[in-house]
């Protein structure tokens, strides 16, 4: 993405583009279009989003999406600010920073759930709307209270943000192949070899969300050992 095309992303998405003062009224709105490839990404997957299914999907062309989304970098980075949704409110979480982290953990994986192409197009370096920016702010108000830096804060958010999207499914960042039934069997094949992941693949399988639940108390756990150290 170029700088001329990074700018007029962040104009779109912080709602700082102006649309055009004469003409007919749009008879689309952003948000619309959003919903629309929210909705073929969610029933289809990322891969069968375009610029021209939204617009058969709205009974609209596609010439008639650019006049609010200059390409398919807009069209995805405007169904991600739609799809993640409004951050959530942790302040009436009673208990501390680690309930509160729980919920905020909770609620995104929900969030990816819901939306399984969002894990893939939350990575890497892009323009980010006020939305999902609001969510790493709910997270790092969550530490407020400790006597964490405001770096170390962000560490945590990091941590916790990346541990969430390994262990969101099998077919993500930081699965194995050895999750799957016919790899599995293929390990236990060759037990001499890998006599410790055979023995693994001969109980059931744990799924992401215990292997989520798992790695996120021990993260925790870390977590709150620092603060108690600190405290002292």
């Amino acid at each position: 993405m170029t700088q001329q095309e990074a700018d007029a992303t962040i104009d779109l998405l912080w709602g700082r583009r102006v649309g055009p003062t004469r003409g007919p009224k749009p008879a689309l709105t952003i948000t619309r279009i959003a919903e629309a490839a929210v909705a073929v990404a969610d029933t289809e997957g990322l891969e069968a989003v375009s610029m021209q299914r939204v617009a058969a999907s709205l009974d609209f062309t596609k010439m008639s999406l650019y006049r609010y989304v200059a390409g398919k970098a807009e069209l995805v980075a405007t169904m991600t600010e739609y799809a993640v949704g409004e951050p959530p409110d942790l302040s009436r979480v009673k208990g501390g920073w680690r309930p509160r982290v729980e919920r905020w953990s909770r609620l995104l994986s929900t969030s990816w759930d819901e939306h399984p192409w969002l894990p893939g197009v939350t990575v890497g370096p892009r323009v980010i709307g006020p939305r999902e920016i609001g969510w790493t702010e709910a997270l790092v108000a969550a530490l407020d209270d400790t006597p964490l830096t405001p770096a170390e804060r962000m560490d945590v958010a990091s941590v916790i943000s990346g541990h969430l999207r390994n262990t969101q499914a099998i077919d993500v960042a930081g699965s194995q192949p050895w999750h799957h039934a016919r790899q599995a069997a293929v390990v236990r094949e060759h037990a001499e070899q890998f006599p410790s992941l055979a023995e693994v693949t001969r109980h059931r399988a744990r799924s992401p969300r215990q292997t989520r639940d798992f790695g996120l108390q021990c993260l925790l756990d870390g977590i709150e050992l620092r603060i108690a150290q600190r405290s002292r």
